[in-house]
């Protein structure tokens, strides 16, 4: 273990500039959003990575039927997480309407 004394600013510290465009606002420690939310990038790596993954396990000799599930589940589990995270009520409510009417046969 390293026992120097790291030296500190004397003045006030900058904001972060690590993100161009987010330095932090006035009187607050946490610097301003970067704005980057979920987008058609990360839309198309979710896809390939779907793709990837069910053409792997079908190649190991995982049953189609079997495949299909995880792969379901894993989509439902990535809508919750994104529902929840976005706080989304309108997700939330147009899925639980897709599953009644899919359970209703409509």
């Amino acid at each position: 273990m390293n026992d120097r004394i790291i030296p500190r600013p004397a003045g006030p510290i900058p904001s972060c500039t690590c993100v161009p465009g987010t330095a932090g606002q006035a009187g607050t420690a946490e610097p301003a959003a970067a704005g980057g939310r979920f987008g058609p990038t990360h839309t198309l790596i979710l896809l390939i990575c779907v793709l990837a993954l069910g053409s792997g396990l079908f190649l190991a000799g995982t049953p189609l039927d079997t495949v299909f599930t995880l792969l379901g589940g894993l989509g439902a589990i990535g809508a919750a997480t994104l529902a929840a995270a976005g706080g989304s009520r309108r997700l939330v409510s147009v899925i639980a309407e897709a599953a009644v009417r899919s359970g209703a046969g409509k």
